[in-house]
C-alpha cells in the first residue's frame, strides 16, 4: 500500500503521463475570457463580427473570419492537444484543438498546416498550427483563417474573447 501511494503521485508527473495530466487540467479549467489573435499580426479591431450571420438557406456562420495575406502564420489561441489534423469538408485543411474547460477550438481554411503537427500534440499559446489560406468552402475567396470555438451549448462567438485580450487592464 506505501509503495502505491508512492507510486502513483510519482508516474503522474512523469512525462509519459503528459497527455493524460493535460487532459485532466484542462477539463479541470474555466473557459477562457481572454483569447489572443491566433493570426500572426491582426489586431481583434481589424476582425468584422460575422458570427451568426446566415450562410446559405441551411446555416449560419459558427466562427469568425480573419483575413490576412496567404502564408501568414496561425497560431494556438490556449493551451490544449491537438485532437485532429485533417482535410476536407467545409472547412478544407483544418486543426482542432481541445482547451480548457474542454471546448473546441477550430482553425480552418489552411494552406499548410506547421510542419510535424499531428493528432495528440500539446501545445500552447502561440504555438505554431498552420497558415492562412483558402481551402475548402473558402476557395475563390480572399486568404483567411475561419476560427471557432464550441463549448458545451455549441459554437460561440470567439471576438470577444479576443477583444478582451487586447483591451488593457485597469490601473
Amino acid at each position: 500500500m506505501a509503495l502505491a501511494a508512492w507510486l502513483l503521485p510519482w508516474a503522474w508527473r512523469q512525462p509519459f503521463m503528459a497527455k493524460p495530466r493535460t487532459l485532466w487540467e484542462l477539463s479541470r479549467m474555466p473557459p477562457p475570457t481572454a483569447l489572443p489573435v491566433p493570426v500572426d499580426g491582426v489586431t481583434a479591431r481589424r476582425i468584422a463580427d460575422t458570427f451568426g450571420a446566415p450562410r446559405g438557406t441551411d446555416r449560419t456562420h459558427a466562427g469568425v473570419d480573419i483575413f490576412a495575406p496567404r502564408g501568414t502564420q496561425v497560431f494556438s489561441s490556449t493551451r490544449g492537444i491537438v485532437v485532429s489534423v485533417r482535410d476536407g469538408g467545409l472547412g478544407g485543411k483544418q486543426v482542432w484543438v481541445l482547451g480548457p474547460a474542454r471546448e473546441r477550438h477550430y482553425y480552418a481554411h489552411l494552406d499548410d498546416w506547421a510542419p510535424g503537427l499531428q493528432t495528440g500534440d500539446l501545445v500552447r499559446p502561440g504555438d505554431p498550427l498552420g497558415v492562412v489560406g483558402t481551402t475548402g468552402n473558402a476557395r475563390g475567396t480572399p486568404p483567411h483563417l475561419h476560427y471557432g470555438i464550441y463549448g458545451r451549448n455549441g459554437a460561440y462567438d470567439p471576438l470577444p474573447l479576443m477583444q478582451a485580450f487586447n483591451t488593457p487592464r485597469p490601473r
